[in-house]
């Protein structure tokens, strides 16, 4: 059985910083292509960053440079650093696990609220 657990969300002020982290189980950790997305009200769920499984990552436009991902493949966990967060940040934020090979080998977290207000 798949699971994915995000931790780590919560509220913070304009300018803060957020670190998430997502613990897998059930998977081949290591092989597994390791994202955040993440969904604001009235919006289509999108990527923020991904990560293989050799440490090769991607990024959304919208949070180059102020986001970081990072895995321990040791640990079964991906983690993601937000810096300097905006009020635009607000949403809730999804683990996801892909297989690059078999693709339909899809999983995702219940997600993680990140609230950015003064």
């Amino acid at each position: 059985q798949v699971q994915l657990v995000e931790s780590g969300g919560g509220l913070v002020q304009p300018g803060g910083s957020l670190r998430l982290s997502c613990a897998a189980s059930g998977i081949s950790f290591g092989i597994y292509v390791m994202g955040w997305y993440r969904q604001a009200p009235g919006n289509q769920r999108e990527l923020v960053a991904a990560i293989t499984g050799g440490g090769s990552t991607n990024y959304g436009d919208s949070v180059k440079g102020r986001f970081t991902i990072s895995r321990d493949n040791a640990k079964n966990t991906v983690y993601l650093q937000m810096n300097n967060l905006n009020p635009e940040d607000t949403a809730v934020y999804y683990c996801n696990a892909r297989n690059p090979v078999f693709t339909r080998n899809n999983y995702w977290g219940p997600g993680s609220q990140v609230t950015v207000s003064s």
